[in-house]
This record gives C-alpha cells, structure tokens and sequence, in this order.
C-alpha cells in the first residue's frame, strides 16, 4: 500500500471510530448515519457504536482490512438502498429537493470510501458475501464522486446558508462558497470521467484535510455542548472524506482504479 492510500485509511478509519464513540457516549447515531426517523433502540445504539469502533480500528491498523471494508460497504449500501431511499420517496415531503438527500449521500460516499480502501488491501474473498462485494470496488470512487458532484451543486443552491459556515477571519465569504462549488464539481466530475485522477483527488483530499482544521474543528470547539455532538460528527465526516479522496489517489497510482 503506497503512502497516500495509507495516510487515507488512518483518515477513514479514525473518523469511524470516533463516530462509534460519539454513538456510545450520546446514546444516539450521527445524524447521517440512519434517517432521523429511525427508533433510537438503546441497545441496538450501542451495538452499533461498537461495530463502528471495531470497523474503524480494524482499518487503523490494517488488521482484515479488506474483509471489514467490504462487510462495511455492503452494510453502509443496504442502509442508503433499503433504508434511506424509501424514506426519501415514501416518507418526506419533498422528495425532489436536492437538499432532502444531503444525509443519504453521506452515506453513500462512506459506503464507496469503504469500497476504495478494500481495493488498497490484497487477499483471497473465499466468503461467498465477500466475493460479491468485491465486484463492487471499482464502484467505490464513483459513489464517492457523484455525492461530491452533489455538494458542489449545493453550495450554489444553497450558498447564502453555506457562506455563514466559513470562519469570520476569512473575507470574501460567497467568493469561497463558489469556489469550493467548482472545486467540488471539478473535482468529482474528474473522478468519474477518469481524468487526472490523481491530482483531482489528491486537490480534493487536501481542500477536504484545510476545511476540517480551519472550517470543523473550531466549531467544535465554539459550539455549545447542545451543538457538540453534531459538529463533532460533521468534523470526522471531513476527515473520512479527505482520506477517501487519497485513497482513490493512491489506487490510481497503483493501477487499481
């Protein structure tokens, strides 16, 4: 595994585990992690914080890497196709808006991060399940872009909200907004058609790694403890985004994507 592809699975992983962590200690998922109107079972809560620590520190360490990745990425896909998919269509009110599916393609862009870092690990899928999954690797930079495509569309759709979020030292706050739109764009749409992947992940994964240390980690700082636990989520959500970005940088390198 060369050092990109590394240092963006340290990433990924990490931000799970601490997902798992703030599962178990706020008794609750991060908010994009299931549809809100998901029953908050206390034991299936702490279940769930388990596996996301286990997953996480598994993928740290190296330790079955492309066995959990896998297992990971078909949970995470069977929650957005299963789950999320029919609350979108069945349950909200306004299933058309862009911003309705923000939560569902967070979920699919852990779910192809966990396909992309499969593809850095070599091993036999002897398990039938594992096999299956394992066809789905190429998918994994995909997924991740089309949502990062997503979010580029909607910090113009929704970029007066989005220019509150850039921190009051920096001037030129809508300028930024746009910016990060076309970056986002570029960037994804680079990923898909497969030109300069590399460097467009290896930009996306570096604008990623600047937004969570001067953009989320402030903020959680700043926030208030009712606020805590969703920017602390929002903040590891960047960390998990930064390395799957240089994990598809990474396999590119090495012929894998």
């Amino acid at each position: 595994m060369g050092s990109l592809s590394k240092t963006g699975s340290i990433f990924y992983g990490t931000a799970i585990a601490v997902m798992g962590f703030l599962t178990i200690y706020y008794n609750d998922f991060p908010y994009f992690m299931l549809p809100q109107a998901h029953p908050r079972l206390p034991w299936f809560i702490v279940i769930g914080g388990i596996v996301l620590i286990a997953v996480g520190l598994c993928l740290v360490f190296g330790k079955k890497a492309r066995q959990v990745s896998l297992l990971f990425s078909g949970l995470l896909l069977a929650i957005f196709c299963f789950y999320y998919v029919p609350c979108e269509l069945f349950v909200s009110h306004n299933f058309l808006s862009a911003g309705e599916w923000e939560n569902s393609e967070k979920e699919l862009a852990l779910a192809g991060g966990a396909l992309a870092i499969a593809g850095c690990f070599p091993g036999e899928d002897n398990n039938p399940v594992i096999r299956v999954l394992a066809k789905l690797i190429p998918a994994g930079a995909i997924l991740f872009a089309i949502t990062i495509v997503c979010f580029g569309i909607l910090h113009f759709v929704f970029a007066k909200q989005a220019s509150t979020l850039v921190p009051a030292w920096i001037p030129n706050h809508m300028f930024w907004i746009y910016f990060a739109g076309v970056a986002l764009l570029a960037s994804g749409i680079a990923i898909i058609l497969k030109i300069k992947t590399r460097l467009a992940a290896i930009l996306l994964g570096t604008m990623i790694f600047i937004w969570f240390i001067i953009l989320h980690l402030p903020r959680v700082v700043a926030s208030p403890a009712v606020d805590m636990f969703d920017e602390t989520a929002s903040a590891f959500l960047a960390l998990a985004y930064s390395g799957i970005a240089f994990v598809i940088a990474g396999n590119t390198t090495s012929g894998k994507t």
